[in-house]
């Protein structure tokens, strides 16, 4: 779980992530991102259960670096990203669960639906569909929803992508290293419930722009 600045969202995010019953025993690493706003205050006052460590950066360095150093602590035999900001049902890790534990794939994605919620801004719907469309044709794949943050991956195979990413663009930078190791990506319907910016939401334009570089940079450059 990378955590940046979600003091009023990041005690609840924990506690949905901890009481929901995904079919396996889970490992919860929390990585502090250089917060300022007393989101740190609370990882380190509260009492966790010995499944959760949290790990904390000196200073902000982006959500990629908060997923790489959370990997590299990760002892579990898969791993999944979850953010801090309740916009995911960590209930829905169950339904990423049977491909990976049956051996089918290394990788599974939550496809959000998109709809339901008018805090859904047009432009940010169709600046996804329209980077998912770039990674389609730029990998000749057809994935649905490239940006989603739940990805479920096994963790030996997570470790060997030459991830370099440090800020959202790692979204983009896990899926073409996946697919450039030819893993067959999986995909299965999430819940999704979008902040809108003055509730909190960090996306912008010019992460869109981000993706794309990171994408042509997998494609394109050097592995």
């Amino acid at each position: 779980m990378p955590v940046y600045n979600e003091v009023a969202t990041v005690r609840q995010a924990v506690d949905e992530v901890l009481a929901a019953d995904i079919g396996t025993d889970i490992e919860l690493v929390i990585v502090d991102d250089g917060s300022t706003d007393g989101t740190l205050e609370i990882l380190d006052s509260t009492h966790w259960p010995p499944h959760v460590r949290v790990l904390k950066h000196e200073h902000n360095q982006g959500k990629g670096a908060a997923v790489r150093t959370a990997l590299e602590a990760a002892r579990g035999e898969f791993s999944a990203i979850f953010d801090a900001d309740l916009e995911y049902d960590p209930a829905d890790l169950a339904n990423l669960m049977p491909p990976l534990l049956s051996g089918n794939t290394n990788a599974v994605f939550g496809v959000r639906a998109f709809d339901g919620y008018t805090s859904h801004s047009f432009l940010f719907v169709l600046g996804n569909k329209g980077v998912t469309l770039i990674a389609n044709i730029l990998f000749n794949v057809y994935l649905r929803d490239l940006m989603t943050c739940h990805k479920a991956i096994r963790t030996d195979v997570f470790r060997m992508l030459p991830l370099k990413a440090t800020g959202f663009e790692i979204e983009p930078e896990i899926t073409a290293r996946l697919l450039q190791r030819g893993e067959r990506i999986f995909e299965v319907p999430v819940h999704y419930k979008a902040r809108a910016s003055d509730e909190g939401k960090k996306l912008t334009a010019a992460d869109g722009l981000r993706v794309v570089a990171t994408l042509l940079r997998c494609r394109f450059g050097s592995r």
